[in-house]
């Protein structure tokens, strides 16, 4: 009679082991094979992880490490000021102004590019004679070189420049401004400029989220009875929500970081007034042209933990749900 200890009954579901196999050699076949995934995970990670570490991490701990000194970039830094340099900024009122149109340029770009483009991706979505090269002239723009884009922008709307011409040509010289040198203006015109240039960036990645909706679901709503306003509302836009909270997140992040537009195409002397001011060209007139380097490095670190910060919170609250579901889905 064969007792209860020496039979065992394998569990449901599980699999059977290799035939020929002992134990033992099971185990290591097991052990060898979770060295060799770690062995991939290890080889395919470590270029990307030194390359952030180098390019990232280590100028970022220089830069706070700078920032905690008066220096101007000749010999090793000896005036240790603390956090002086950033009690300055945030007293230095161009500084505040450059925070301001910092916000501006979101939340403008959020308000302005979002119902302009999705607006152009819904139209273009639909299928109508030369719809190819509509998509072609509003993608134009975006692959457009930004100094070249600021280059021609600042012609146009220097003093009697182009546009200024045109619209005495037509008799509204009356509306003719100092589009880039009145303090009350020039914001304005550069987020005009910016979106301009970004929307065409906005419209594609919509069309891609666009080429996603089944189209299965369109013609069952309009069966339905569903106009079609009524399927875009219940039906199009909230499978396009994903694609809409990645380019929000993209929006954001290079508004908060925008240089090389505001800096090719607003005017020195209004930029150190602050009226065009960004951050960056904040950091770059008091970093490299006054050769402030320890307050040019504590704009720099302000900068980043601004972008950081609101990573974090636009992740926390709008874009969790989307990168679960994408794990769940990889998961099942």
């Amino acid at each position: 009679m064969t007792s209860a200890s020496q039979t065992r009954t394998p569990a449901v579901g599980a699999q059977a082991p290799p035939a020929g196999l002992r134990p033992g050699a099971r185990a290591a076949s097991r052990r060898a094979e979770t060295r060799r995934k770690w062995y991939e995970i290890i080889g395919l990670t470590t270029p990307a992880i030194v390359i952030y570490v180098m390019f990232v991490l280590v100028p970022m701990g220089f830069a706070f490490y700078y920032s905690l000194f008066r220096w101007r970039g000749v010999g090793p830094p000896t005036e240790y000021v603390g956090f002086r340099n950033y009690t300055l900024a945030f007293q230095d009122p161009i500084f505040l102004d450059a925070l301001r149109n910092n916000a501006i340029i979101v939340f403008g770009s959020l308000l302005i590019q979002g119902p302009v483009a999705l607006g152009i991706a819904l139209l273009l979505n639909r299928r109508f004679r030369g719809r190819s090269a509509f998509r072609l002239l509003v993608f134009v723009p975006y692959v457009l070189a930004e100094v070249t884009v600021g280059i021609m922008w600042k012609l146009i709307l220097t003093e009697n420049g182009t546009l200024d011409a045109l619209l005495q040509s037509i008799g509204l010289g009356g509306l003719v401004q100092a589009w880039l040198a009145d303090l009350d203006v020039v914001i304005w015109t550069l987020l005009f400029v910016l979106t301009w240039k970004y929307v065409g960036f906005a419209i594609i990645l919509l069309l891609a989220g666009l080429s996603n909706v089944p189209q299965e679901l369109n013609e069952a709503a309009e069966i339905d009875g569903a106009s079609w306003w009524q399927i875009q509302r219940h039906v199009t836009l909230p499978l396009l929500g994903p694609t809409i909270r990645i380019w929000m997140f993209l929006s954001m992040i290079g508004s908060l970081q925008v240089f090389d537009m505001v800096w090719v195409t607003s005017v020195p002397a209004v930029r150190s007034l602050g009226a065009s001011a960004t951050m960056a060209t904040y950091m770059v007139d008091n970093g490299f042209f006054a050769r402030l380097w320890g307050y040019g490095n504590a704009v720099a670190v302000i900068l980043f933990a601004i972008s950081f910060v609101a990573a974090l919170l636009f992740q926390r609250f709008l874009l969790r749900r989307d990168i679960e579901g994408a794990i769940t889905r990889k998961g099942k």
